[in-house]
C-alpha cells in the first residue's frame, strides 16, 4: 500500500500512529541491530531516519542496514537533499514553511528532483513548520530561519492550512531536537481545527503522557528520538503503556 495512502487511510480511521526517529550521527551502525530489534517488537509504525548533518555516515549504506534488520516502514526524514536512498520506503519531501529561505521551500527540491524520480521511493510532500520548543535547535541553525512562538496558535494553524491549500499531503510541526517542551495541547488542537490532511508532531516527546497528550489533541502520527537515543528502553515502556491503554 502507498505509504501516503496509508497514513491518510489510519487518520480518517481515528488511528493513532508513532514513530522512532533514527539520527545516523547520534545511532551508530553497530548500535542498529539491537534497536530495531526493539522496535520490531513494538507497536510502532514507522521508522523515520535522518539528521541535520551527517559528518560521518554513509547515508545508503545506513539505510539499507536498517532495511535488511526492520519489519516497519523506513521513511527519510531528509536533514537536506544528500540525504536519499532507494533502500527506503518513502520519503518526507519537506517544504519548511514556516520560513522563508527559498533553499528548503524549494530550491533543494530541484536539485535532488531527478535524483528522487529514479528512486522507487513513495514521495510524501510535507508541509514543515517550526515551533518554539524552548531552546535554540539545530534545525533552526541550519535552515537559518526563525521558529513560530509557540504562543502564536494562529499563526501557525495558518500557516499549516496555507501549506494544505498549495497541494502539501501532510503536515509536520517540530519543536526540534533536544526540545525542553513538547509542542502544547493548544497548539496542536487549534493547528488540526484548521486542516483535513495528517498532521505529525515530533519534538520534546519524552513520556508516555507526553504521547497521549498529543494524540488527545489531534496529532495522528507522534514522532519520537532524541528521548529514544538516550534511553532505548523508552520504547518498551512506551509499547507497555500503549497496549494498557
Amino acid at each position: 500500500m502507498n505509504i501516503n495512502f496509508e497514513i491518510a487511510q489510519k487518520s480518517q480511521n481515528g488511528d493513532k500512529m508513532w514513530a522512532v526517529l533514527i539520527d545516523p550521527d547520534k545511532t551508530s551502525i553497530n548500535q542498529l541491530k539491537e534497536l530495531i530489534q526493539k522496535i520490531n517488537n513494538s507497536s510502532c509504525n514507522y521508522i523515520f531516519v535522518g539528521g541535520s548533518q551527517l559528518f560521518k555516515t554513509d547515508f545508503d549504506l545506513y539505510i539499507k542496514e536498517i532495511h535488511a534488520l526492520s519489519k516497519k516502514k523506513i521513511i527519510i526524514f531528509p536533514g537536506d537533499n544528500t540525504q536519499i536512498s532507494s533502500s527506503a520506503d518513502a520519503i518526507l519531501l519537506l517544504s519548511l514553511i514556516s520560513g522563508r529561505n527559498p533553499d528548503l521551500l524549494i530550491g533543494k527540491h530541484v536539485q535532488s528532483a531527478y535524483q528522487l524520480k529514479k528512486s522507487n521511493l513513495s514521495i510524501l510532500p510535507t508541509g514543515y513548520i517550526l515551533i518554539d520548543g524552548g531552546t535554540p535547535s539545530s534545525v533552526q541553525y541550519i535552515s537559518n530561519t526563525t521558529p513560530i512562538p509557540a504562543d502564536k496558535y494562529h499563526i501557525a494553524a495558518s500557516t499549516a492550512l496555507a501549506g494544505e491549500q498549495l497541494g502539501l499531503q501532510l503536515i509536520y510541526i517540530d519543536a526540534g531536537s533536544g526540545a525542553i517542551k513538547p509542542i502544547s495541547k493548544k497548539m496542536i488542537s487549534t493547528i488540526k481545527k484548521e486542516i483535513s490532511c495528517p498532521l505529525i508532531v515530533g519534538g520534546g516527546i519524552k513520556t508516555y503522557e507526553d504521547l497521549e497528550n498529543a494524540w488527545l489533541s489531534g496529532a495522528d502520527l507522534i514522532v519520537i528520538g532524541n528521548a529514544i537515543e538516550k534511553n532505548t528502553s523508552l520504547i518498551e515502556k512506551l509499547n507497555n503503556r500503549i497496549k494498557c491503554n
